[in-house]
Protein backbone atom coordinates (compact mmCIF):
# COMPACT_ATOMS: atom_id res chain seq x y z
CA UNK A 1 0.00 0.00 0.00
CA UNK A 2 1.33 3.45 -0.98
CA UNK A 3 1.55 6.28 1.15
CA UNK A 4 -1.45 8.09 -0.64
CA UNK A 5 -3.19 5.02 0.29
CA UNK A 6 -3.11 5.56 4.07
CA UNK A 7 -4.61 8.72 4.06
CA UNK A 8 -7.82 9.52 5.88
CA UNK A 9 -9.26 11.66 3.25
CA UNK A 10 -12.02 12.34 5.46
CA UNK A 11 -9.96 13.91 8.45
CA UNK A 12 -7.01 15.81 6.88
CA UNK A 13 -5.72 19.24 8.17
CA UNK A 14 -7.96 22.28 6.85
CA UNK A 15 -4.60 24.27 7.15
CA UNK A 16 -1.48 23.20 6.81
CA UNK A 17 2.17 25.42 7.92
CA UNK A 18 5.73 24.83 6.20
CA UNK A 19 8.82 26.58 7.66
CA UNK A 20 10.65 25.66 4.67
CA UNK A 21 14.62 25.35 6.04
CA UNK A 22 17.45 23.60 4.91
CA UNK A 23 17.98 24.63 1.22
CA UNK A 24 21.42 26.23 2.45
CA UNK A 25 22.64 23.30 3.80
CA UNK A 26 21.59 21.39 0.87
CA UNK A 27 23.39 22.83 -1.24
CA UNK A 28 26.56 22.94 0.92
CA UNK A 29 26.10 18.84 1.22
CA UNK A 30 26.22 18.80 -2.08
CA UNK A 31 29.21 21.16 -2.59
CA UNK A 32 26.84 23.84 -4.75
CA UNK A 33 26.39 27.66 -4.17
CA UNK A 34 24.09 28.26 -1.58
CA UNK A 35 21.55 30.17 -4.05
CA UNK A 36 21.02 26.88 -6.08
CA UNK A 37 19.82 25.47 -2.85
CA UNK A 38 17.09 28.07 -3.14
CA UNK A 39 16.54 27.33 -6.68
CA UNK A 40 16.02 24.08 -5.50
CA UNK A 41 13.69 24.81 -3.06
CA UNK A 42 11.25 27.13 -5.20
CA UNK A 43 10.81 23.72 -7.16
CA UNK A 44 9.76 22.01 -4.32
CA UNK A 45 7.65 24.68 -3.19
CA UNK A 46 5.96 24.64 -6.55
CA UNK A 47 5.34 20.87 -6.43
CA UNK A 48 3.98 21.20 -2.50
CA UNK A 49 1.45 23.92 -3.59
CA UNK A 50 -0.24 21.48 -6.30
CA UNK A 51 0.11 18.34 -4.19
CA UNK A 52 -1.57 20.39 -1.24
CA UNK A 53 -4.46 21.42 -4.09
CA UNK A 54 -4.91 18.04 -5.25
CA UNK A 55 -5.70 16.61 -2.03
CA UNK A 56 -8.32 19.03 -1.13
CA UNK A 57 -6.33 21.04 1.37
CA UNK A 58 -7.83 24.62 2.16
CA UNK A 59 -5.38 26.82 3.28
CA UNK A 60 -1.73 26.23 3.09
CA UNK A 61 1.11 28.83 4.17
CA UNK A 62 4.41 28.46 3.73
CA UNK A 63 7.31 30.28 5.49
CA UNK A 64 9.32 32.12 2.68
CA UNK A 65 11.32 35.23 4.10
CA UNK A 66 11.29 36.52 7.65
CA UNK A 67 12.08 39.50 9.09
CA UNK A 68 15.36 38.65 10.01
CA UNK A 69 16.56 37.30 6.53
CA UNK A 70 17.84 40.63 5.65
CA UNK A 71 21.06 39.61 7.92
CA UNK A 72 21.99 37.63 4.70
CA UNK A 73 24.68 38.45 2.03
CA UNK A 74 23.76 40.81 0.21
CA UNK A 75 24.00 38.62 -2.97
CA UNK A 76 22.21 36.17 -1.54
CA UNK A 77 18.89 38.55 -0.60
CA UNK A 78 19.21 39.72 -4.41
CA UNK A 79 19.22 36.02 -5.56
CA UNK A 80 15.91 35.46 -3.55
CA UNK A 81 14.26 38.66 -4.89
CA UNK A 82 15.41 37.24 -8.35
CA UNK A 83 13.68 33.64 -7.35
CA UNK A 84 10.32 35.66 -5.90
CA UNK A 85 10.07 37.50 -9.22
CA UNK A 86 10.39 34.50 -11.53
CA UNK A 87 8.13 32.16 -9.64
CA UNK A 88 5.90 34.76 -9.26
CA UNK A 89 5.58 35.40 -13.14
CA UNK A 90 5.59 31.45 -13.76
CA UNK A 91 3.43 30.25 -11.72
CA UNK A 92 0.41 32.77 -11.87
CA UNK A 93 -1.47 30.40 -14.60
CA UNK A 94 -1.03 27.20 -12.82
CA UNK A 95 -2.65 29.02 -9.67
CA UNK A 96 -5.56 30.18 -11.94
CA UNK A 97 -5.88 26.79 -13.39
CA UNK A 98 -5.30 25.16 -10.00
CA UNK A 99 -8.28 28.01 -8.65
CA UNK A 100 -5.70 29.33 -5.62
CA UNK A 101 -6.17 32.41 -4.05
CA UNK A 102 -2.87 33.56 -3.75
CA UNK A 103 -1.83 35.79 -0.87
CA UNK A 104 1.29 37.61 0.91
CA UNK A 105 1.58 37.58 4.89
CA UNK A 106 4.07 40.03 6.06
CA UNK A 107 5.40 43.54 5.92
CA UNK A 108 6.01 44.08 2.05
CA UNK A 109 7.15 47.61 1.54
CA UNK A 110 10.53 46.77 1.87
CA UNK A 111 10.66 44.80 -1.27
CA UNK A 112 11.70 45.94 -4.35
CA UNK A 113 8.99 47.92 -5.86
CA UNK A 114 8.81 45.70 -9.13
CA UNK A 115 8.36 43.07 -6.97
CA UNK A 116 5.89 44.84 -4.88
CA UNK A 117 3.76 45.77 -8.24
CA UNK A 118 4.15 41.96 -9.13
CA UNK A 119 2.97 40.46 -5.96
CA UNK A 120 -0.35 42.50 -6.03
CA UNK A 121 -0.90 41.77 -9.45
CA UNK A 122 -0.92 37.98 -8.56
CA UNK A 123 -3.06 38.39 -5.63
CA UNK A 124 -5.61 40.67 -7.31
CA UNK A 125 -6.05 38.30 -10.38
CA UNK A 126 -6.03 34.86 -7.93
CA UNK A 127 -8.47 37.19 -5.13
CA UNK A 128 -12.03 35.15 -6.17
CA UNK A 129 -10.30 31.73 -6.79
CA UNK A 130 -11.80 29.79 -3.70
CA UNK A 131 -10.44 26.13 -4.14
CA UNK A 132 -7.82 26.99 -1.78
CA UNK A 133 -6.21 29.81 0.01
CA UNK A 134 -2.04 29.78 0.15
CA UNK A 135 -0.26 32.23 1.83
CA UNK A 136 3.17 33.10 1.18
CA UNK A 137 4.88 34.84 4.18
CA UNK A 138 7.28 37.16 3.10
CA UNK A 139 9.16 40.01 5.17
CA UNK A 140 7.65 38.02 7.51
CA UNK A 141 7.84 37.74 11.95
CA UNK A 142 4.86 36.79 14.23
CA UNK A 143 6.13 39.42 17.10
CA UNK A 144 5.71 42.10 14.45
CA UNK A 145 2.33 40.68 13.45
CA UNK A 146 1.05 40.43 16.88
CA UNK A 147 2.45 44.17 17.59
CA UNK A 148 0.67 45.24 14.34
CA UNK A 149 -2.86 43.84 15.32
CA UNK A 150 -2.66 45.67 18.74
CA UNK A 151 -1.72 49.09 17.36
CA UNK A 152 -4.83 48.09 14.90
CA UNK A 153 -6.96 47.80 17.88
CA UNK A 154 -5.80 50.89 19.82
CA UNK A 155 -6.90 52.41 16.80
CA UNK A 156 -9.97 51.16 16.54
CA UNK A 157 -10.36 52.77 20.37
CA UNK A 158 -11.30 48.31 21.37
CA UNK A 159 -11.52 49.04 24.92
CA UNK A 160 -11.53 45.75 26.33
CA UNK A 161 -10.05 43.41 23.25
CA UNK A 162 -11.01 39.52 23.25
CA UNK A 163 -8.69 36.91 21.63
CA UNK A 164 -10.63 37.09 18.62
CA UNK A 165 -10.08 40.75 18.22
CA UNK A 166 -6.31 39.49 18.04
CA UNK A 167 -7.52 37.20 15.18
CA UNK A 168 -8.85 39.23 13.46
CA UNK A 169 -6.37 41.89 13.30
CA UNK A 170 -3.72 39.74 11.95
CA UNK A 171 -2.89 39.07 8.31
CA UNK A 172 -4.77 35.72 8.55
CA UNK A 173 -7.72 37.11 9.62
CA UNK A 174 -11.07 34.95 8.22
CA UNK A 175 -8.57 31.90 8.42
CA UNK A 176 -8.73 28.84 10.11
CA UNK A 177 -5.83 28.14 12.56
CA UNK A 178 -3.31 25.77 11.36
CA UNK A 179 -4.09 21.89 12.03
CA UNK A 180 -0.43 20.82 11.27
CA UNK A 181 3.09 22.61 11.04
CA UNK A 182 5.54 20.90 9.48
CA UNK A 183 9.49 22.01 9.98
CA UNK A 184 11.92 20.76 7.68
CA UNK A 185 15.64 19.97 8.65
CA UNK A 186 15.22 18.71 11.97
CA UNK A 187 15.35 22.38 13.56
CA UNK A 188 13.57 22.14 16.95
CA UNK A 189 11.91 25.41 16.92
CA UNK A 190 9.18 27.58 15.87
CA UNK A 191 11.37 30.69 14.48
CA UNK A 192 8.98 33.57 15.27
CA UNK A 193 6.39 32.06 12.40
CA UNK A 194 2.15 32.26 13.04
CA UNK A 195 2.96 32.43 17.33
CA UNK A 196 -0.17 33.28 17.88
CA UNK A 197 -2.47 30.99 15.46
CA UNK A 198 -0.10 27.93 16.32
CA UNK A 199 -1.75 28.34 20.25
CA UNK A 200 -3.33 24.10 19.01
CA UNK A 201 -1.48 22.69 16.07
CA UNK A 202 0.49 19.72 15.31
CA UNK A 203 3.80 20.38 14.98
CA UNK A 204 5.87 17.28 12.82
CA UNK A 205 9.71 17.68 12.44
CA UNK A 206 11.38 15.58 10.18
CA UNK A 207 14.85 15.90 9.05
CA UNK A 208 14.65 15.88 5.54
CA UNK A 209 16.21 19.11 4.41
CA UNK A 210 13.12 21.24 2.24
CA UNK A 211 14.81 20.33 -1.06
CA UNK A 212 14.09 16.91 -0.41
CA UNK A 213 10.58 17.29 0.62
CA UNK A 214 8.86 15.03 -1.73
CA UNK A 215 5.11 14.09 -2.39
CA UNK A 216 5.95 10.88 -0.06
CA UNK A 217 7.61 13.27 3.21
CA UNK A 218 3.88 15.13 2.90
CA UNK A 219 2.24 12.09 3.11
CA UNK A 220 4.11 11.39 5.90
CA UNK A 221 3.54 14.44 7.48
CA UNK A 222 -0.60 14.15 6.84
CA UNK A 223 -0.04 10.89 8.32
CA UNK A 224 1.48 11.49 11.39
CA UNK A 225 -1.13 14.30 12.17
CA UNK A 226 -3.60 11.88 11.49
CA UNK A 227 -2.31 9.46 14.32
CA UNK A 228 -3.10 12.06 17.08
CA UNK A 229 -5.45 12.77 19.27
CA UNK A 230 -6.19 16.03 19.76
CA UNK A 231 -8.09 17.37 22.93
CA UNK A 232 -7.42 20.74 23.30
CA UNK A 233 -6.93 20.82 26.02
CA UNK A 234 -9.40 18.39 27.30
CA UNK A 235 -9.68 15.02 28.07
Amino acid sequence: MSLREKIDFSNLPVHVAIIMDGNGRWAKKKLLPRNLGHTNGVKTAKNIVELARSINIKVLTLYAFSTENWKRPEEEISGLMWLLKKYLKSELATMQKNNISFRVIGDISKFPEDIIAEIKNVCEKTKNNDAMIFNFALNYGSRQEILRAVKNIIDKKIDTPSEQDISDNLYTAGQPDPDLLIRTSGEMRISNFLLWQIAYSEIYITDVLWPDFSDEEFYKAIIAYQQRERRFGGI
